[in-house]
């Protein structure tokens, strides 16, 4: 059975842990789960040998949550060998272990290997639906084990990543990555920009003679730039469209939105605006970075 509502997983004391251990029948939506945790901020490794998850998890340095897919089709997998693991991790204080189990009536994965037309691992040989039986057989004392158990029948992808962040992502609900930036247009649009606001009717420094060699992340720019009539205009428009695409682009499962301000030079207009944005998003509690392409070129960061 599922974990009752109340006994969802709340934040972990300081020094803790987090190791979600995934699995569950061939389609049922082991990888699916396993990316949703990764976009929750879990290092998501999947099909590792069971023999050297123990190495791993000993590594320096280590994540603060790490999500494990278990597949039956590894070489040493065994639902004892997995029970095992789960027992050996439990043990060590500064571990936090849980399994995750992701069911599927047989039906619904006979359909779903049907539209996909994919042999079942474990029965490429045979009809998928032998396989579904030997699997679900050899999962079932890991199944009877499980901390969570998400059955994904019914689930299209967007409930089940619902479904999974309500267990296990921060608050419960999906993070959304914002990436604000700055550019110039002589060089060019960013690759994988979603979306694109032009500041080039503003006033621009770049004619000021003692601002000419500054940038937009300084104060005497910002101030020049803040002073153009239609600057308040503008980023309260700007700030109005994010509020109302982001919980959106959220809520639609996205996990990292990028926005970016170009400008002639990409050094002073763009650089205002994105400095304006990002502080501004920040501020009312998204997750963001910010990056000036043509200022990270002149002064390239230290690695």
């Amino acid at each position: 059975m599922i974990k009752p509502s109340n006994d969802i997983i709340q934040p972990l004391p300081v020094g803790q842990r987090r190791i979600v251990l995934v699995t569950g029948p061939s389609g049922a939506g082991r990888s699916s789960a396993l990316n949703v945790l990764e976009d929750a901020g879990f290092e998501a490794i999947d099909n590792l040998p069971l023999r050297l998850l123990p190495a791993l998890l000993d590594g320096q340095p280590q994540p603060h949550s790490v999500a494990l897919g278990i597949d039956a089709r590894n070489r040493d997998f065994s639902a004892n060998g997995v029970l095992d693991l789960m027992g050996k991790l439990s043990e060590r204080a500064e571990m936090v272990v849980e399994l995750l189990y992701l069911d599927c009536a047989d039906d619904v994965l006979l359909r779903r290997f049907s539209e996909t037309r994919r042999r079942h691992p474990l029965a490429p040989q045979d009809r998928p639906a032998d396989g579904i039986t030997r699997e679900k057989e050899m999962l079932g004392p890991i199944r009877a084990r499980a901390d969570v158990l998400i059955d994904t029948s019914g689930l299209n992808v967007h409930q089940m990543r619902e479904e999974v962040e309500r267990w296990f992502a921060p608050g419960g609900t999906h993070q959304l990555s914002v990436s604000v930036q700055s550019f110039s247009y002589k060089r060019g649009l960013p690759r994988s920009v979603d979306i694109v606001h032009d500041c080039r009717f503003l006033r621009n420094p770049f004619w000021e003679p003692t601002l000419r060699a500054l940038n937009g992340t300084q104060a005497d720019v910002a101030d020049y730039v803040a002073q153009d009539p239609l600057f308040v205009g503008f980023s309260q428009k700007v700030l109005e469209l994010s509020a109302l695409l982001l919980p959106a682009f959220r809520d639609e499962g996205k996990s990292y939105l990028s926005i970016a301000f170009g400008c002639t030079g990409g050094q002073h207009r763009s650089v205002t605006l994105a400095e304006h944005h990002a502080l501004h998003l920040a501020d009312q509690g998204w997750r963001v970075s910010i990056r000036h392409r043509e200022l990270d070129r002149q002064h390239p960061k230290e690695a």
